[in-house]
């Protein structure tokens, strides 16, 4: 099963916003509508999947093992850089075979908040925001246009929805609902947003029944 996905983490001013699709597929079928592509490594920690699910699904729980091992004996919280360097070592190891794409991203007591990409092939990117999967390519350039550093909590909360929203309704390998993950220095708190609800559907199809309407013209 490959997840053709949408997932997206953006800094703000106190933290980071995490949020991705829910649909894995396999070729041309759906195989999971509601999949948790946002996968806690640690308390501050999370990872964003995409590629091979059956890959980043044992990749993230060999950081999880080696980060915890390191929270239990230094009795902190560990480094989101250690992680992300631990993604990006067994990626780039296993480069050739390894379908794997990851989004590290997190606070912790010595940076703040920050978020790392690890695309396939291994590089180590580190970013003020981030996204992949096969619907990124779709909001590419509304990330660009729309992205502004510093952003404040609702802002970046929005920012990450709009473009989760925009990927599922062009890309077919991305769907179902939108999960989104708020972390910072205080919490961790998780939202949903189910496909019902994702305005920019209501939107598009409002804008498309307004042109049906328009007079035709013949050159």
């Amino acid at each position: 099963m490959k997840t053709g996905t949408t997932i997206m983490a953006v800094r703000y001013d106190k933290g980071i916003i995490i949020g991705a699709d829910s649909r894995s597929s396999m070729g041309s079928f759906v195989g999971n509508r509601t999949s948790d592509k946002l996968e806690a490594i640690h308390k501050r920690i999370f990872c964003l999947r995409s590629g091979a699910t059956a890959h980043t699904q044992k990749l993230a729980r060999i950081v999880q093992s080696h980060i915890e091992s390191t929270a239990v004996s230094t009795g902190e919280l560990p480094p989101v850089k250690m992680a992300a360097t631990l993604f990006q070592k067994i990626i780039y190891m296993h480069k050739d075979y390894l379908q794997a794409s990851i989004i590290c991203a997190g606070w912790d007591p010595y940076k703040g908040p920050q978020l790392f990409q690890i695309p396939l092939g291994g590089a180590l990117i580190e970013a003020d925001y981030a996204m992949g999967g096969s619907g990124s390519v779709f909001i590419q350039t509304y990330a660009d246009a729309n992205f502004k550093p510093n952003m404040t909590k609702a802002e970046a909360k929005e920012f990450v929805k709009r473009a989760v929203a925009l990927a599922m309704y062009r890309d077919g390998s991305s769907g179902g609902i939108v999960r989104v993950v708020d972390i910072t220095e205080e919490s961790v708190e998780r939202e949903y947003i189910p496909h019902q609800d994702l305005f920019i559907k209501q939107k598009i199809t409002f804008q498309r029944a307004k042109l049906a309407r328009l007079p035709s013209t013949s050159y």
